[in-house]
């Protein structure tokens, strides 16, 4: 009797399975890890409803088409205008959130994740739309198995590379040469309190990250890639300092010579273990990404072949 009703309701059908798999989608999607955002409950909700909507939104376009009412697509480009504004708000959001932090985000990562709540919505619309289409094309079984393959592929492009990825990660000892401080042979600063000295000394943990080619090389030395380094381990582990301490800020400095980066961190928590997978996990930025021996050896091409 049920299969009987889904197979004589088929618009129906579609829509809500279109739905409900959209908006699985961004549940499958919307995660609050050691960043703790978005916040719990409010932040949540708001994502939440976005994501029924992109799915009501992908559900409802594939009847409309069927059935010729082609003003079904304005619905979609009203949804994508709508979605943009989302990126917007949580711009601003955490621009203004950032300036409470005694690590920041900084701006290439807060422009970062906008990019992937935006993107996040599209998945959705995306989601619904394929089952909605399978289920009104051929019947709910394909739906059913068209939404199962999009949940997949939603779930290969939420994720992302890692600075593990692009650069081999080694703790490096913390050498004090008077003021002077380094992490293995890179300079990092002048630390002009004895005080200062003493905490570094007790708390503070050195890295270095070797780049694994010439485009990672350009990417680590990206400002944006540094801070999003310094924030997440400093939101993981804590971070030894308060509001008006500038000598116990973390910080990531370049070895000119040799392309690497040198990081030195201050955790609330000292525990090197924790420390060295939080720097190896930290997530590659897209704005950080540079790829100028790919587009050198374009442009090498393009000469030789005149």
């Amino acid at each position: 009797m049920m299969l009987d009703w889904l197979h004589s309701h088929k618009e129906l059908t579609a829509v809500a399975m279109g739905t409900a798999f959209g908006m699985a989608a961004r549940i499958a999607m919307l995660r609050s890890d050691y960043r703790q955002y978005p916040a719990y409950p409010h932040g949540k909700i708001i994502h939440l409803a976005l994501g029924l909507i992109a799915g009501a939104l992908g559900a409802v376009a594939v009847p409309a088409l069927f059935n010729k009412d082609y003003t079904a697509i304005t619905f979609l480009s009203l949804a994508a205008q709508q979605f943009r504004e989302v990126r917007n708000m949580e711009r601003n959001t955490l621009t203004a959130i950032d300036e409470l932090e005694l690590v920041p985000r900084g701006a290439a990562y807060i422009e970062g994740i906008s990019v992937v709540f935006e993107g996040r919505n599209y998945l959705a619309i995306f989601t619904a739309l394929l089952t909605s289409l399978f289920a009104q094309w051929i019947a709910w079984w394909a739906g059913l198995g068209a939404g199962v393959l999009a949940l997949v592929v939603s779930h290969f492009f939420m994720r992302g590379k890692k600075i593990s990825h692009i650069a081999h990660v080694q703790m490096a000892p913390i050498k004090l040469d008077g003021p002077n401080l380094y992490i293995g042979d890179i300079y990092m600063m002048n630390v002009g309190l004895d005080e200062n000295r003493d905490i570094i000394r007790e708390q503070g943990i050195g890295f270095i990250l070797t780049p694994k080619s010439d485009d990672a090389r350009v990417t680590i030395a990206n400002l944006g890639q540094r801070q999003a380094i310094l924030h997440d381990v400093s939101t993981r582990l804590g971070v030894y300092r308060d509001e008006g301490d500038p000598g116990l800020l973390p910080i990531a400095k370049l070895g000119l010579r040799t392309g690497q980066l040198g990081l030195l961190v201050l955790p609330r928590e000292k525990d090197t273990d924790k420390a060295y997978e939080a720097v190896r996990g930290v997530p590659l930025l897209e704005a950080a990404v540079r790829k100028p021996t790919k587009a050198n050896r374009k442009s090498l091409e393009a000469k030789s072949n005149g």
